[in-house]
């Protein structure tokens, strides 16, 4: 008998967030604890390290997604935090237009932005 395999969350698609708080969101019929990245390629489960000082390497989905991204927002939970130097170096590099707000500003934009088909990825740090 096998025990329960636990799979990294992931949909396999684009859809816009329906809801969030509660240390989590809800989006196509379905609900996720914690925080998210909504990339081109799907919406994933996210941990950053450490989501007071996010740090290049918790992105690396979105970097190897580049290409297909032109706009990322960063959800920084219930207050707007800068992002630090190093991130905003790395997505300028990249010809990505980052831009941190609170983690409902960046749901209520990110739908707008993917209602109009916009090349848009988002990281969004859940909030209580």
């Amino acid at each position: 008998m096998a025990g329960i395999i636990i799979r990294e969350a992931h949909f396999p698609g684009r859809a816009p967030i329906e809801a969030y708080g509660n240390g989590g969101f809800r989006f196509a019929d379905m609900s996720h604890r914690g925080s998210l990245l909504c990339l081109p390629s799907g919406i994933y489960g996210w941990e950053p390290a450490d989501s007071a000082a996010l740090a290049v390497a918790d992105f690396e989905r979105v970097l190897e997604e580049a290409a297909d991204i032109q706009i990322l927002l960063v959800g920084t939970g219930r207050d707007l935090r800068p992002l630090p130097q190093a991130l905003r170096t790395a997505f300028r590099n990249l010809n990505i237009s980052s831009d941190p707000m609170s983690t409902g500003a960046a749901v209520r934009t990110y739908n707008v932005l993917l209602a109009e088909d916009r090349a848009v990825a988002a990281a969004m740090i859940a909030v209580d």
